[in-house]
This record gives C-alpha cells, sequence and structure tokens, in this order.
C-alpha cells in the first residue's frame, strides 16, 4: 500500500488526487507546515510527500530540500505555479519526482500515481 504525506495549508485541498489516490487503494496523511511534515515524517517513511507551494512557515522548495537531504530516496512531488523552466532552473538538483499544478486534475493525479508505482517496482520497494 502506497502511503503518502499531502503538506498544504487547507485540510482536504487536493480532492482529485486525494480521490485518485483512494482508486489506487494508498493511504494519505497530512501535514499543514513545514515542521509539521518534517515532525511526521521523523518515524514515518511515506512513499510519497506532496508539498503544497507555500506553507505558513516555509516555502514548498525549501520543504523538498529538507526531505531529500533528510533522505535522498524520498519521492517528493511539488506544487508550483512557475512556469516548467523556471521551475527546473529552481528545483534543478533536487530530484524531486514532479511539479504539480495548485489544483491538479484526475489526470495529473494519475501520470504522478502510475510514475511513484513504477519507481517503487524499479526499486523492490514494497507497497
Amino acid at each position: 500500500m502506497i502511503q503518502a504525506l499531502l503538506v498544504r495549508r487547507e485540510k482536504g485541498s487536493f480532492p482529485n488526487l486525494e480521490a485518485v489516490m483512494k482508486n489506487y487503494g494508498a493511504a494519505f496523511s497530512r501535514a499543514e507546515s513545514g515542521s509539521d511534515a518534517l515532525s511526521k515524517t521523523k518515524d514515518q517513511l511515506y512513499h510519497l510527500v506532496v508539498v503544497d507551494e507555500k506553507l505558513p512557515d516555509m516555502t514548498g522548495l525549501a520543504l523538498a530540500e529538507k526531505l531529500i537531504v533528510k533522505n535522498p530516496m524520498s519521492n517528493v512531488a511539488l506544487v508550483s505555479t512557475l512556469s516548467q523552466e523556471d521551475f527546473h532552473e529552481a528545483s534543478e538538483g533536487l530530484g524531486l519526482l514532479m511539479q504539480l499544478s495548485p489544483q491538479p486534475g484526475r489526470t495529473e493525479a494519475e501520470i504522478l500515481l502510475k510514475h511513484l508505482k513504477s519507481i517503487l517496482q524499479a526499486t523492490g520497494a514494497t507497497t
């Protein structure tokens, strides 16, 4: 089973992503700040962390960097309104899984989860 952490200021604000994750049999937890997410990832391994662009205590990019430094094998998808080119420039070297739109649609969510599943299968991670 895929374990995911959704990091966003507002609860339940990724409705399409959450619906697709449920269809895939994924379980998810929520965090409402960067510090909350870092605390939750301290003792729990998540297959996927989806991070909002702006959090109350830091930017999503700053949190993504902290998560990846903590665990270089982290699969982090970051919500960003930047163009693809600017996003690539800003996140280069971090190894982010994917850029997401502010309200990922069903198709975007399905692409994310299919991509994640292929990575988990290739690395031998159990889901």
